[in-house]
């Protein structure tokens, strides 16, 4: 035995079986997977608060005397414990309690607790504070430390967590932590050991820097922030070397059909849109697999580009393959790519989840002899029973609603089996800088910054929602001058069934209110054939108003639309605002967004309404949503489990984005340090080979 990677938690007191297995819920076998289970923020609780001096959102501790317990009553049952000290009193109120608890905090029993002031009926009140009976003197100030906050999965509470890293910790002075990153690097960065490293961020002494700690800035967390980001950069990159570890097909820009297409079109494509086809067109002529992310926002012709790419793959006797991650967008590419292309002789086919029985046997057919030289779909593309004859060219719409994995998995479709596909990313969520750097790392990127000419900006209104009226009366105006306008609900739940619910009364109120305008509605409830009908019936100008939830926040492309309503923006993200808004200003005519919020907003919801007005820059957006809401929400990988970090915080950490960038290619040739890097700071998440 002689590293902690090869000892079990079960070496520790108190962990049994039970125990394991919850903390194997969270990654957690042995000792160094325990002391990488990094506490994510600290608590200050070295001095105690008077509670006359405490004020709603304090946190703190607070000493006292229980002066009275109550079972009280109400919608829900809680155990209320009111406590005194020389300057006032607070509650300590409990909703999930037991009969020990209830028949230990009696009158006169000394109590410490530790939680967040908030306003009560009592007064003010603790909810499930930490709390100790008849507890020990204070430390001294100047032995006092604070107090590690850990994450946690169901089954296991903080205590206990403390506990099981202070007793590892004890397994650390004999069995240090062995250092991955090159000494000249350390050296370079004026970083500490990982061993010292991880020691002081779980047990900080009683001299360590209060706020730089509380602040994450501490040498020793700076540290293993900087390994986390490299661990993270160097898996992607190990993902492009699987991926290019196989050879693809050389795909070279030859043949009439480019000509024929952009004559074909009544616009001409602009300086942006020429730049990135010239990337495209170089990477597709390699023998090795093009790994490449195009960014546009709204509107800039992405779709023109991955149509001009797909006639390069066509040219040089290839299938292309297009996947969108719903329904509605991957018909509405089938529908602009059959326009296009079915003119050119060349044959289309279209396979999601609902092509069943017979049509999915003669699609599935006709993309296994190569008569389907292009084949649009959702994620059906990609099942074990879809063989292509020659796919040469994967198309992917919105990447990050898809995962790495995904990207992984698509090399096994390739031309005959050694082989692997190109492929080409598009999102229209614009990325910022640093964010894509380090998420997609294993990709070459592009950005197509400039919008066709013609395209008007679209302006925006902020407006509370007492002014209802008014914008309903805006709604007819508009409608009544032979225009189109959106309706969009969003709601703070989670829950589908409550937006769609939403959407009904409010579409059925303004049928009520505008009863000479033809009004539909669309939600996520909707069976898809339903969904497709009333969005191409709003398209073709059968209906006037659109009710929608945010399931239009992707591709729909209606000219004639010029006003959209969001309500209640304050609950969305910048950039799905932004892409909401991106419905409209598709026509000529000037267009309209109204954001109708619900008073009061905060401080925080006032800023990105703000910035939403001043810009219709993508990337400016994009940059104002990563400060305000993080990378998780901004990537939409809360779904797709990618940019989970354990401690480093991408908006507090982007100064080591560049530095990783430059130093994880110079360790990839060392398989050993990457394998091990991986494993500690993302465990199996990612599985290379054969996916």
């Amino acid at each position: 035995m002689n590293s902690l990677d090869d000892i079990q938690v079960t070496v520790l007191k108190g962990v049994g079986a039970a125990l394991a297995a919850t903390l194997a819920k969270l990654g957690i076998v042995s000792l160094q997977d325990l002391l990488f289970h990094l506490p994510h923020r600290y608590e200050d609780r070295t001095r105690i608060t008077p509670m006359g001096s405490l004020g709603v959102g304090d946190v703190g501790v607070v000493e006292g005397e229980v002066v009275k317990t109550d079972l009280v009553m109400g919608r829900r049952r809680s155990l209320q414990v009111s406590l005194r000290d020389q300057s006032g009193f607070v509650v300590m109120r409990f909703f999930h309690f037991n009969a020990a608890q209830k028949n230990q905090l009696t009158e006169g029993q000394r109590v410490r607790c530790y939680g967040e002031v908030r306003p009560g009926r009592a007064g003010y009140e603790f909810y499930h504070p930490e709390y100790q009976l008849n507890p020990p003197a204070m430390p001294d100030q100047s032995q006092a430390t604070l107090t590690p906050v850990y994450p946690l999965t169901e089954g296991i509470q903080q205590p206990r967590v403390r506990s099981l890293c202070q007793q590892a910790l004890a397994y650390l002075k004999r069995y240090p932590i062995r250092d991955w990153l090159p000494a000249g690097m350390l050296a370079d960065y004026q970083l500490p050991g990982i061993s010292e490293a991880v020691a002081l961020v779980h047990a900080p002494p009683a001299d360590a820097p209060v706020h730089s700690l509380m602040a994450g800035q501490h040498p020793a967390q700076q540290r293993l922030v900087m390994e986390e980001l490299l661990a993270h950069q160097l898996s992607l990159l190990r993902v492009r070397a699987q991926i290019q570890e196989r050879k693809a097909l050389p795909l070279l820009p030859s043949g009439d059909l480019t000509g024929r297409f952009l004559d074909s079109l009544h616009f001409r494509l602009t300086g942006a849109q020429q730049q990135v086809l010239s990337e495209i067109r170089q990477d597709l002529s390699q023998p090795l697999p093009m790994l490449r992310l195009v960014q546009g926002d709204v509107g800039s012709g992405k779709t023109v580009v991955a149509a001009l790419a797909a006639l390069q793959a066509i040219n040089s006797g290839a299938q292309v393959a297009m996947m969108a991650p719903t329904e509605i967008l991957a018909e509405q590419h089938f529908n602009n790519f059959s326009q296009w292309l079915e003119p050119l002789g060349i044959k289309l086919a279209w396979l999601s989840g609902k092509v069943k029985g017979k049509a999915r046997i003669t699609v599935i057919g006709q993309i296994a002899d190569g008569e389907a030289a292009m084949v649009i779909g959702t994620h059906a593309l990609f099942q074990e029973d879809v063989a292509f004859d020659r796919l040469g060219l994967v198309i992917v719409d919105e990447q990050h609603r898809f995962g790495v994995h995904q990207r992984l998995a698509l090399k096994q479709k390739g031309a005959a089996d050694e082989l692997a596909p190109h492929q080409l990313i598009m999102t229209a969520t614009p990325i910022p800088r640093t964010l894509a750097m380090s998420a997609y790392a294993d990709l070459d990127t592009s950005v197509i910054d400039e919008l066709p000419p013609g395209r008007k900006p679209i302006e925006t209104v902020v407006l509370p929602d007492n002014r209802r009226e008014d914008i309903i009366e805006r709604v007819q105006q508009a409608c009544q001058a032979g225009r189109q306008a959106y309706w969009v609900c969003t709601l703070i739940e989670e829950s589908e069934a409550l937006q769609c619910q939403a959407a009904e009364v409010t579409a059925e109120h303004l049928r009520e209110r505008l009863p000479e305008l033809k009004v539909g509605l669309v939600h996520g409830r909707l069976k898809g054939p339903e969904k497709v009908r009333i969005m191409q019936a709003f398209k073709d100008g059968a209906l006037d108003l659109l009710v929608a939830t945010t399931v239009i926040e992707v591709g729909v492309d209606v000219p004639n639309a010029s006003l959209i309503i969001i309500e209640n923006p304050e609950r969305l993200g910048l950039a799905q605002l932004h892409q909401l808004r991106g419905r409209v200003g598709r026509g000529e005519e000037a267009s309209f967004c109204v954001l109708m919020y619900h008073p009061p907003l905060s401080q925080n919801g006032r800023a990105r309404l703000q910035a939403l007005r001043e810009s219709q820059d993508g990337f400016f957006i994009a940059e104002k949503d990563l400060e305000i809401r993080g990378p998780g929400e901004v990537l939409g990988t809360r779904q797709t489990g990618m940019m989970q970090f354990r401690l480093a915080d991408f908006e507090r950490d982007k100064g080591w984005i560049e530095a990783v960038r430059e130093l994880a290619p110079a360790l990839m040739g060392d398989h050993q340090r990457v394998d091990a890097l991986i494993r500690r700071w993302l465990g199996d998440r990612i599985r290379y080979g054969d996916v």
